[in-house]
């Protein structure tokens, strides 16, 4: 008896238990989005301080943008920095960083040789065409510039150097998942953010523009959403809704349309940046910002005030960057949201009021910069070979005295043209 009883202990099944996700899902978002920005008590407190922060922001904004290229990509540059320093804390253990001693510049240390890297190549044009007075600085940036890719990547194999040799027993683990989520945040947040910069030397318009559709949308989603907003859109963002959606879609396009025409009226926003200078910009807007006229006879009644309007060709690429900022830059924010909820976090930081960090603000501005550069450089710009250009790799490429041998054979095929 006593070996069956015992027999039959053994043999009782046990009870597996499915495990949990660790995800944190509020009560009031587990029936996919109960907790709508039109049923939020607070909705009212919550609405006038993100306003606040928000006029804040665009006093601030116009300014830089008034006082021209230089500032603007000084504040992108800050906003990198600020937007590095929320990703590495998401991850930062105390306990582990004060076993590692230095261990936290090397995160910065990758990321200040990615931006030296990014950025040299951008501006070396630009700086030469800045300094071509001054024979001896010329000659020294030209040199610096040739050797620009071996220097970064030295400075990269430094860092995996410093890397290896700070790896401790016990905390492999900790110090190649920061390794890999260094370079993530270089992928994904500043590889992107780059293009931004980019965009700005081709003409403020084409960096301005975008960014302010992006707002328009956000804004837009947000008011629809606060006053009309019925039907979840997403679960991983429970405050989304199809109405908020729908009327951020069309007041985005059209603010596009709108917005072209009047910014395509000032040299300073189109005329794109040679050189590093900060003088007031003319220039010859191009064909894309000279007025085309339609005729509306026929079209429109004998009463109509109008009858022809003029339309800027830009209008219609703008129309392709209002799409693209009402349908599809939004999925840079579903993005943020469910990787803040992975994280089990509300923000990423909170140094905008309302609005929390500025990674938060900048998710779906990374996702539009590279469409609007490779949308730029796609449809707009001119493909082939340009006097520019050319210009462009002899004084990059060449030194003073080849640029001199260059004058002199070039000057005497000139002349034997001319005498043939």
């Amino acid at each position: 008896m006593q070996k069956d009883n015992s027999t039959s202990t053994l043999s009782t099944p046990r009870i597996r238990h499915r495990r949990r996700s660790n995800e944190v899902i509020p009560e009031d978002s587990k029936a996919n989005g109960g907790h709508l920005l039109a049923d939020d008590r607070n909705k009212y407190r919550s609405m006038w301080i993100r306003a606040y922060s928000s006029l804040w922001m665009i006093g601030g904004f116009a300014f830089i943008i008034y006082m021209g290229h230089l500032y603007i990509m000084a504040m992108v540059v800050v906003i990198q920095i600020f937007m590095a320093r929320e990703l590495f804390n998401l991850l930062r253990k105390a306990h582990e960083d004060k076993h590692l001693p230095g261990f936290r510049l090397l995160n910065w240390h990758f990321f200040f040789t990615a931006m030296l890297f990014v950025y040299g190549r951008l501006f070396s044009q630009r700086l030469v065409n800045t300094i071509t007075a001054d024979r001896f600085f010329d000659r020294f940036v030209n040199s610096l510039f040739k050797y620009h890719m071996a220097i970064c990547y030295f400075l990269y194999i430094a860092g995996f150097m410093w890397f290896i040799l700070t790896l401790k027993k016990k905390m492999y683990k900790y110090q190649f998942g920061q390794y890999a989520w260094t370079h993530m945040i270089l992928i994904v947040v500043f590889a992107q953010s780059s293009f931004t910069v980019a965009n700005i030397f081709e003409g403020i318009f084409w960096f301005l523009l975008p960014a302010t559709l992006i707002a328009i949308n956000d804004i837009a989603a947000y008011v629809f959403g606060f006053f009309f907003g019925r039907t979840p859109l997403i679960k991983l963002s429970p405050k989304k809704t199809w109405e908020g959606f729908i009327g951020a879609s069309v007041t985005t396009i059209i603010s596009a349309f709108v917005l072209a025409k009047v910014m395509g009226r000032f040299p300073w926003l189109t005329c794109p940046r040679k050189d590093l200078s900060t003088g007031w910009l003319y220039c010859d807007p191009g064909p894309l910002f000279k007025p085309e006229h339609f005729s509306l006879l026929g079209w429109v009644p004998q009463w109509f005030p109008w009858k022809e309007v003029s339309i800027l060709p830009v209008q219609w690429h703008a129309l392709c960057l209002g799409l693209f900022a009402s349908i599809i830059a939004p999925f840079g924010g579903f993005f943020a949201s469910g990787f803040k909820r992975a994280f089990k976090i509300k923000d990423f930081g909170d140094s905008i009021p309302g609005h929390g960090g500025i990674t938060d603000r900048m998710d779906c501005q990374m996702v539009i910069a590279v469409f609007a550069y490779i949308y730029h450089q796609s449809f707009v710009v001119q493909q082939g070979l340009s006097v520019e250009m050319v210009l462009n790799q002899i004084l990059t490429n060449l030194t003073f005295e080849e640029q001199q041998a260059l004058y002199i054979k070039f000057r005497e095929i000139l002349q034997e043209r001319l005498a043939g």
